[in-house]
Formats: C-alpha cells, sequence, structure tokens
C-alpha cells in the first residue's frame, strides 16, 4: 500500500511537470532522492521514462480531433493540413530521436544526478528571464500551426535535443527554441505537445524493451505499479495542460523562470548541506 501511494505522488509529479517547462525527468530524480520507490534501480529508471507515457495519452486525448487525419468533420483541405503537421512533427523529432538512441546509456550513467538537474534548472530558468525580455520588443510571425514550416520545425527539433539532459525540461527546451525563431507561445506550447507523442512513445518502447532484456520480465506488483503511474499522471496531464493553455493567453514564462532558479539553488544548498552533515 505504501508502494502505491509513492507511485501515485511519483504520478501527480510527471502529471504537472511534463507539461509544465520545470522538467518531468529532473523532479522525478530529486523526488525519489526524499521517497524511496521500493524497486530495483533498473525499474526506476524505467518508470521514470515509461510514466510518461500517461501524460502523453492525455495529449492524445485532448486534441484528438485536431491530431486526427482521418477526422469526418474536416474537409480534404484540413486533412491534407492535419497530414502536414504530422509530418512537421516526425522531422521536428529526428534529432532528438537520433541522438537519444546513441547516447541514451551514456546520459544516464554520467548526467542523472542532482548536481546536472540543479544547473539545468538555474541555466533554463534565467534563459526564460532572459528570452521573454528580449521577446518583448518582437512580434511573432508564425501565429497559427499552419504557418509553421518545415524548416522551423526542424529547428525547434534541434532545440529538443538539450532536452535530453536531465533539469532541461523538454517542453522548456522547445519552446525557449520556438520562441527565439518567432513563434508566438501558444503555437510553441501546442507543438511541443504534439512533439512528445512520438518522442516518449518511443523512448518509452525502448527503456521497456531494454528493461524485459535485461531482467525476464515484470513482476505483478511492478506491472501495477507502471499502469497506476500511468493512470495517474494522464488525469493530472489533463487539469495541467488546460492550465497552462489558459495562462499563456494572458502571461508569459517568466514565473517558471523564477520557480526554476529558486528550485535549482534550493537542491545545491540541500544536498551541500546534507555532504556536510553526513
Amino acid at each position: 500500500m505504501l508502494e502505491m501511494l509513492k507511485v501515485i505522488l511519483l504520478g501527480i509529479v510527471e502529471g504537472i511537470t511534463e507539461w509544465l517547462p520545470i522538467s518531468s525527468t529532473g523532479h522525478l530524480i530529486l523526488v525519489d532522492e526524499f521517497v524511496k520507490l521500493g524497486a530495483s534501480e533498473a525499474f526506476k529508471e524505467m518508470f521514470n521514462v515509461v510514466v510518461q507515457l500517461g501524460a502523453i495519452m492525455a495529449v492524445v486525448v485532448l486534441y484528438f480531433n485536431k491530431l486526427n487525419p482521418f477526422s469526418k468533420k474536416k474537409s480534404r483541405k484540413q486533412k491534407k493540413q492535419t497530414i502536414d503537421l504530422w509530418l512537421k512533427v516526425v522531422v521536428a523529432c529526428i534529432p532528438a530521436g537520433v541522438l537519444g538512441i546513441l547516447f541514451d546509456d551514456w546520459m544516464e550513467e554520467h548526467l542523472h544526478n542532482y548536481v546536472v538537474v540543479a544547473l539545468m534548472l538555474i541555466i533554463y530558468g534565467v534563459l526564460f528571464i532572459v528570452v521573454e525580455n528580449w521577446n518583448k520588443k518582437n512580434t511573432p510571425r508564425v501565429t497559427k500551426l499552419s504557418e509553421l514550416s518545415y524548416q522551423t520545425a526542424l529547428a525547434i527539433g534541434a532545440f529538443q535535443v538539450l532536452s535530453l539532459i536531465p533539469g532541461t525540461s523538454r517542453s522548456g527546451a522547445t519552446i525557449i527554441g520556438a520562441l527565439l525563431i518567432g513563434v508566438s507561445r501558444y503555437v510553441a506550447a501546442e507543438f511541443t505537445f504534439f512533439l512528445a507523442i512520438p518522442v516518449m512513445f518511443g523512448a518509452s518502447g525502448i527503456k521497456i524493451l531494454k528493461f524485459l532484456a535485461d531482467g525476464g520480465g515484470f513482476t505483478g506488483m511492478e506491472a501495477a505499479m507502471l499502469i497506476v503511474g500511468c493512470l495517474v499522471a494522464f488525469f493530472v496531464s489533463v487539469f495541467a495542460i488546460k492550465f497552462l493553455m489558459g495562462y499563456i493567453k494572458k502571461n508569459d514564462f517568466k514565473v517558471f523562470g523564477y520557480y526554476r532558479i529558486v528550485l535549482g539553488v534550493l537542491v545545491i544548498g540541500y544536498f551541500l548541506i546534507r555532504g556536510v552533515l553526513a
């Protein structure tokens, strides 16, 4: 029962932080420092990635009509635009997909620690504030998804590569990149949501296959933990996505920048104090 409560907590953290530009993986790594899941290290590494499937399904459900090229409610032109959108998503996913496969094991071994997470929280927090201040002087040239070119989509995908470093935030990296190249906040956030679908399905598939290959399979408890975590992440994500899209209609992303800086400083302070007292 206690382990399931921990899983529910992790699902809530994932559901909130996957869509707000504050780093879901970074938060899950940090939460694990205080709420130790009673499972093997291999399972926890896999869980931290696969639980994001629940969050991704929230995007599929909320944006199903916009993402469905076969909808009978759409005209031929709208169906073509939807297929075009998916092709742009695929193009944008190529950089992170290739590098993620090549360097996944190395990054897990060397970058999944509190120092990297804290530094990335602070660095990208500062970047959000700087970019938003700079962006006040500019008028977005892309205000609709249909105006997004393949070149712009690929450029956003290049920024997504930065999110392979824990603590960066996939949504944070792509939103900052999109703002820098003239995409509006709303379009940047939506395109970031859609990018997550193939990226996280692919990453989750790889993690599950690796886990099965190394360990031979899931125990009943492990399977239950994974399912519960994904379900909680799904329901929390629905509210988080609606909140973010409503929030950015009237506000910028600077509040998330300040949050990241404060959290990063607190994390460094906590671990330094713990090291002194140990």
